[in-house]
């Protein structure tokens, strides 16, 4: 009853703001939100656009989001109607999915920078479309992506700069003879088995990278003039290079490019030698000038034979001496520890490996990026262990349980930083995660705050169970939830019930189609569990202490589920947003979790408008999941599910009820289904 009454009033607001509203139009800031409303770690705070007359919005001309730890896919779309956009840069994000034809003939767009990213399909527009209009973009860097195609670009004369390298072109198509202004070409890398002649004619190139290819011809004569080239490098390839126009560019620029041949002149000369004795002269009777040539030649090889024979055994016995020297060092600083340690209490686990150096220490992770903890001796950062205070543990000893904190150990690269398994002495299964964001608090605040987090327990949350502040990074360390997290278990999960039994792979197998469609097998009681366990740790953090915690970014991602696939909300308290947020946001976030749960799709701006249309029109049934709607006797208790969801995500933050309302809606879901059962 009481969901009834929150529901129509939050209908009836809803259609006065809408009544409200003079302005329909979208304004580009809209646009913007729209094209990246299935981005992960996009942050709106990012384009926040003065108010002003909806007639006369303020023109967005670049967006600039390099190395932002973005993934997902772009509606490409929305991005076509910014009319006066001039300037893209997502480089060295993770971005996927493919890029609309259309797309390059942006009226205003001049520099695209879609470098470092997960970006595949074609470039170009399809030769039906070749009547289309010039394309104004001058620079284009498309570099170490998965695009395999080059559709049609002979309308992209205004090019002077074209990054292709690392990708799977394979070819090099005959519209390239059609790039005239191009100066800077790079296309390294691309499996490409083609012949440079339909590059030829670029006379305005300055830079030139066609290495690591199979491509094939002659240089310099299938080459662009190369007078004006400032750079090139041809390596790594099949061509047939004239010896005399070498000598202008960097050696480094023909490693492994092909067979080198001598000019004409001495091709005539050393074919006249190899001639000459098969000629109707005798071996014996040819001119004894010619003898002492051609054992000078033998003598020459096999002093320099004997003289590589010399060297390589020298160097062997070097690398065997400093082997064993470097042996004896390390037996030696082993036992002198191990007599150092003797009467530890809990000793860390043995490296696998010698430190080269004391700080800082530098870790790569897998998009590319780097964390560096500026600390000279890692044995000098201690871990504190909420839950096992005695144990002895270092910053080394983390170091040494993740391999260096290594791409092996790398579970994900989340917002607040990346995020590494490891097991610790005691068989103690953690995941370690990097507040990159917390590098400027100082060691008291962030001391002050770990201890503050540890003592906020609940069974729907995952506490910290201890940290290591080493340098000025602050590393958290958690239980491991071998579940994974709840975005995992949406988008790489059939909705059937996973068997939790076997972990051989990243993903569970469904072992035939019945699975998905048996009603047994359904989980939309998993779906409501999930639900309310999330609503309850949140209710807990917003209303069980004096001052209410805010999360600042729950997303699925951040739900882990426990081996009864129990939801414990993890990075509650480290959000860089968490001193600015507000309860109300957290409700709208979690409306969005429940609207994913419920409908299958994530909670982008397009699913929730559609959810709360078809709300509002009394339709919800037809915003469920397809796989969820086979049990028929739960469709009730799903569209009340809906409507709570509609609830939390009401635009104003005033019409958003209390999580402990929410909590309340659900639970009495739960009763009535209780009694249907």
């Amino acid at each position: 009853m009481k969901l009834k009454i929150l529901f129509n009033l939050s209908l009836v607001f809803s259609l006065f703001a809408l009544a409200k509203s003079t302005c329909n139009s979208p304004t580009e800031q809209v646009l913007l939100f729209k094209a990246f409303a299935s981005v992960n770690n996009f942050k709106s705070s990012w384009f926040r656009i003065p108010h002003q007359n909806c007639s006369n919005p303020s023109p967005i001309t670049a967006i600039k989001l390099s190395s932002r730890n973005l993934s997902g896919t772009i509606s490409w779309k929305f991005l076509r109607n910014l009319s006066q956009l001039h300037t893209i840069d997502l480089s060295n994000n993770s971005l996927s999915g493919f890029i609309p034809l259309r797309f390059w003939y942006m009226p205003s767009l001049a520099e695209v920078n879609l470098s470092k990213n997960k970006l595949e399909g074609t470039i170009g527009i399809p030769s039906s479309e070749s009547d289309a209009s010039s394309s104004e973009i001058q620079k284009l860097n498309l570099s170490c992506n998965r695009f395999n195609n080059l559709a049609n670009l002979p309308k992209f004369s205004n090019l002077t700069v074209l990054d292709l390298s690392h990708n799977d072109l394979k070819f090099l198509p005959l519209w390239f003879t059609n790039l005239t202004n191009l100066a800077h070409l790079s296309i390294s890398s691309c499996n490409i088995s083609s012949n440079p002649k339909t590059i030829s004619n670029l006379k305005s190139l300055k830079y030139l990278d066609i290495s690591n290819n199979h491509m094939y011809g002659n240089f310099p004569k299938d080459f662009p003039p190369l007078d004006g080239i400032k750079f090139l490098n041809i390596s790594f390839n099949n061509f047939t290079l004239a010896a005399d126009k070498l000598q202008r560019f960097d050696k480094s620029g023909f490693v492994h490019a092909g067979k080198v041949i001598a000019p004409s002149s001495s091709r005539t000369s050393t074919s006249e030698l190899h001639i000459k004795p098969h000629s109707a002269t005798p071996p014996h009777k040819l001119p004894k000038k010619q003898k002492p040539f051609s054992q000078s030649i033998k003598k020459r090889e096999q002093k320099s034979k004997t003289k590589i024979l010399i060297l390589a055994i020298a160097l062997a016995l070097t690398c065997l001496i400093l082997a064993i020297l470097a042996f004896s060092c390390c037996i030696y600083k082993r036992r002198k520890l191990a007599r150092k340690n003797k009467w530890a209490i809990s000793k860390p686990i043995q490296l696998q490996f010698r430190f080269e150096k004391s700080g800082p220490f530098s870790f790569e992770t897998e998009s590319g990026t780097s964390w560096i903890a500026d600390i000279k001796e890692p044995s000098s950062a201690p871990v504190v262990m909420f839950e096992k205070p005695l144990l002895n543990l270092t910053f080394k000893d983390l170091i040494a349980a993740t391999s260096h904190f290594g791409k092996e150990s790398l579970l994900s690269e989340g917002r607040c930083g990346p995020v590494y398994r490891a097991v610790l002495p005691g068989d103690i299964h953690v995941a370690i995660k990097v507040l990159e964001h917390a590098r400027d608090s100082n060691h008291d605040d962030a001391v002050a705050m770990f201890e503050e987090l540890s003592r906020l327990k609940h069974p729907n949350l995952l506490p910290i169970s201890g940290y290591c502040i080493a340098g000025n990074k602050k590393l958290v360390i958690y239980e491991f939830m071998a579940n994974g997290d709840l975005h995992r278990w949406l988008r790489e999960l059939p909705t059937g019930k996973p068997n939790v039994e076997d972990w051989s792979s990243d993903t569970w197998e469904i072992q035939n189609v019945s699975q998905i469609t048996s009603p047994e097998k359904l989980e939309w009681h998993t779906c409501h569990h999930i639900a309310v366990g999330i609503a309850r740790g949140l209710a807990y953090l917003h209303h069980a202490q004096s001052k209410p915690v805010v999360h600042g970014h729950l997303v699925p991602s951040n739900i882990l589920l426990a081996d009864d696939f129990e939801p414990r909300i993890a990075d509650f308290g480290l959000s860089q947003d968490r001193e600015s947020g507000s309860t109300g946001e957290d409700v709208f976030n979690f409306g969005l979790i429940l609207v994913e749960l419920l409908t299958g799709q994530p909670g982008s701006v397009e699913t929730v408008n559609s959810m709360r249309k078809l709300v509002r029109e009394g339709q919800g049934e037809n915003a469920l999941d397809w796989r969820l709607k086979l049990n028929s006797d739960s469709l009730s208790e799903m569209v009340e599910c809906l409507r709570i969801g509609y609830l939390c995500t009401a635009e104003a933050p005033g019409k958003r009820p209390r999580i402990q309302q929410v909590l309340g809606l659900l639970k009495d879901i739960h009763l009535s289904t209780r009694e249907l059962i």
